[in-house]
C-alpha cells in the first residue's frame, strides 16, 4: 500500500491517501505562526497500517518546515508526540503542561 500525505488548506486538513484514495485526515486550525491539531481520523479499512502515525509525522514535518508552533489538541497527535520526543520542540515550552508533555 502506497501512502501519501497532502495538505488541503481549503478544508484545513492534512489528508493521507492510500493508493490514491483518501484514507484519513488530520483537521487543523492555522492562525499566524501557530497550527492547532484538532482531530485525526483514519478510515477503518486503513487502520493498523501505520497511516495515522504517518499522517501526524508528515503534519509535524510540515509545521517544522514552515516554522510553525504546534498545539496538539488531538489526543492521537499528542500521544504520538509523546512517543516521539524529537518533535516536542514544536510545542511551545510554556504550553507543554497544558497537553501533558
Amino acid at each position: 500500500m502506497q501512502l501519501k500525505v497532502t495538505d488541503n488548506p481549503g478544508q484545513e486538513r492534512f489528508e493521507i491517501h492510500a493508493d490514491g484514495e483518501v484514507a484519513g485526515f488530520l483537521a487543523y486550525h492555522l492562525r499566524g505562526n501557530q497550527i492547532a491539531l484538532i482531530h485525526t481520523e483514519i478510515d477503518d479499512r486503513f487502520r493498523g497500517h501505520g497511516a495515522g502515525g504517518r499522517l501526524v509525522q508528515a503534519s509535524l514535518d510540515s509545521a517544522r518546515e514552515r516554522h510553525l508552533t504546534v498545539l496538539p489538541y488531538c489526543p492521537f497527535a499528542r500521544d504520538w508526540i509523546e512517543r516521539h520526543p524529537e518533535y516536542i520542540d514544536l510545542v511551545p515550552e510554556n504550553r507543554r503542561p497544558d497537553f501533558g508533555l
